[in-house]
């Protein structure tokens, strides 16, 4: 299996490609490997210099620490990924390990959250992270920024350039898109 990388606008994370399907149930991000039993994802964190593995439907993303070199991770965390396809796992992540409860939102809410979907979501995955609806209130767009995009340099600019005058020019309602 070869498993191929991209560089992403991070410069403390990487995309890791192994042409297999990594989620097949949305992205999910993971920072501490206690917060999973999920092998692939325990191993990796526990490199040294890992802070953080986020999952997306064909790419994981790996967030490191500034201190220690890509050098110093890239050809474990290949390895880990590896081994883990070649025991004939299908998914990283499947349906049945989240238990995550679908919301009811207003009608403004979905509208929100299908242009995040449509429109930013897959600008947001080639650079190997994602954005999820949190809140809206008060004209105010609450989203969360994962894998590459949390701690990137360009997140602002790209939130307020891109997210937030996307939204208010769809949607009135909107006044200002902020991450959490």
């Amino acid at each position: 299996m070869f498993i191929q990388t991209e560089v992403t606008p991070n410069p403390n994370s990487l995309k890791f490609l192994p042409g297999k399907t990594v989620s097949n149930n949305g992205s999910f991000e993971v920072i501490k490997k206690e917060e999973t039993d999920n092998e692939l994802v325990r191993n990796i964190l526990s490199i040294n210099g890992v802070t953080g593995v986020f999952l997306g439907e064909d790419f994981i993303s790996i967030n490191k620490n500034e201190e220690v070199n890509w050098e110093d991770i890239k050809h474990i965390a290949i390895s880990l990924i590896n081994d883990f396809y070649s025991t004939g796992k299908e998914f990283v992540i499947a349906n049945e390990l989240l238990g995550e409860k679908k919301e009811e939102h207003t009608e403004i809410e979905k509208q929100i959250i299908s242009i995040l979907e449509s429109k930013i979501r897959p600008a947001v995955a080639k650079d190997g992270g994602d954005i999820k609806f949190k809140e809206f209130k008060d004209g105010i767009v609450k989203v969360e920024l994962q894998g590459s995009c949390s701690g990137c340099p360009s997140s602002t600019m790209t939130l307020k350039q891109g997210v937030q005058n996307l939204l208010c020019h769809y949607l009135p309602e909107v006044k200002e898109v902020v991450a959490i």
